[in-house]
């Protein structure tokens, strides 16, 4: 495996970090990694970390289900819901600022919510690097699914989407910029990340599953995105609180914390603790995970 370390913020520039968490790969190769806090602007960054040639491995496990489309566990059940839940909920969303049009979902997935769109008469562009993920998607939608952005051509959309995908790309500023010159004048971007300033993440701490080291590169704050978005010339228009990603985080969380408990008194206890982010995340717009609405 291929370390590397982060030298520089991709945010503010900074060349100064201090070593902020130790945390443990629960789901997939028990390995540690470090979460390092950039003592410029607060981003949170896992460093070091495998480069974009050795992370592959992190991805190959059915336990990764973003990846796997299975849903063998009641974890996995849950997140399908969840899922088809979110799905609607994020349709209508977009349909608040665009009716009909050319849609990219960066990171597409095995492309259920491509399906819901293609369903409903949107023109889909997928883009997938994780290669089993792409050829299910590429099944399922009988439509041919990018490797890269690099890959699309001579083509803009009226939205693109990165469900929970910004925390996982090694190359933040190039593919930012790319996304912004693959949008239409009047297109908007929707960016869904956890918040590691929620009240789930502050509980949990080192066992907080949004975490999920090395897979989860980078670590952002709403402060930190909009620094971020600042650097690039985006403009945030709106952000939205994910309120049943509080759920699901918070019962893998409770697992990661608490290993010899039955699955039920944690399913419970993170149920309760989803619940109390939730409210607690109404007072400042600090919920677990967040859709940040953009624009250039």
């Amino acid at each position: 495996m291929n370390l590397e370390t982060l030298a520089v913020c991709p945010i503010c520039s900074s060349t100064k970090f201090n070593s902020l968490l130790e945390i443990k790969d629960v789901s997939i190769s028990q390995e540690y990694f470090i979460i390092t806090k950039c003592l410029g602007c607060g981003f949170l960054i896992t460093s070091p970390r495998p480069d974009a040639n050795s992370i592959g491995k992190y991805y190959l496990s059915e336990k990764y289900i973003s990846h796997s489309g299975g849903r063998k566990t009641i974890i996995d059940r849950i997140y399908f819901l969840a899922q088809i839940l979110t799905m609607r909920w994020k349709y209508n969303l977009i349909r608040s600022y665009k009716l009909k049009g050319e849609i990219l979902d960066y990171g597409c997935g095995t492309g259920a919510f491509l399906n819901f769109l293609q369903e409903r008469k949107w023109e889909i562009t997928g883009v997938e690097p994780s290669e089993n993920a792409r050829i299910k998607a590429e099944s399922f939608l009988q439509i041919k699914v990018h490797q890269s952005l690099d890959s699309i051509i001579q083509k803009k959309f009226d939205v693109i989407t990165l469900w929970h995908v910004l925390e996982h790309i090694h190359d933040l500023e190039n593919s930012l910029q790319k996304i912004k010159e693959l949008l239409k004048d009047d297109g908007m971007i929707f960016i869904a990340v956890p918040n590691y300033e929620s009240a789930d993440a502050q509980k949990y701490k080192e066992h907080w599953a949004a975490y999920d080291v090395p897979r989860h590169l980078w670590h952002f704050s709403k402060t930190t995105i909009e620094k971020l978005l600042i650097k690039h010339k985006l403009k945030l228009q709106e952000i939205k609180p994910m309120k049943l990603d509080s759920f699901y985080v918070s019962i893998l969380s409770e697992g990661y914390r608490n290993p010899t408990h039955s699955k039920m008194v944690n399913g419970i206890k993170g149920i309760i603790n989803g619940l109390k982010s939730n409210l607690a995340g109404n007072k400042e717009m600090n919920y677990s995970s967040l859709i940040y609405v953009i624009k250039k």
